[in-house]
């Protein structure tokens, strides 16, 4: 199994910046894809961003692009995502999720991974 555990959330005004972390601990060996997604209120889970296991490939959603930038320190076992220029519609809560078994479906796509963190709150004021 993997445990995942977000930390970094919390009220920002617009404009601001925020770095989440994500710690990733047990059979982080099986990690492949690591990837954040957000929810917001009355709102599906989204995806936002993605990283490979060697840190060489990544992926965003079209509305994070230029805003935010996902990395990975494989000796920690740390995923991070740096939030930027934060917009009040970016508030949700933001999870860390990490794939462990094969998938034939895009990283982008929320079935790929097996682990998730609880979640870590960002708010964003006007």
């Amino acid at each position: 199994q993997v445990q995942l555990v977000e930390s970094g959330g919390g009220l920002v005004q617009a404009g601001g910046s925020l770095r989440l972390s994500c710690v990733a601990s047990g059979r982080t060996f099986s990690i492949v894809y690591m990837g954040w997604f957000r929810q917001a209120p009355g709102k599906e889970r989204e995806f936002v961003a993605a990283i490979n296991r060697s840190g060489s490939s990544t992926l965003y959603a079209d509305s994070e692009k230029g805003r935010c930038t996902i990395s990975r320190d494989n000796a920690k076992n740390t995923l991070f995502l740096q939030l930027n220029s934060l917009k009040p519609e970016d508030t949700a809560v933001y999870y860390c999720a990490a794939q462990s078994m094969f998938s034939i479906s895009a990283p982008m796509d929320s079935s790929v991974y097996n682990h998730w963190g609880q979640g870590t709150q960002v708010t964003v004021s006007s």
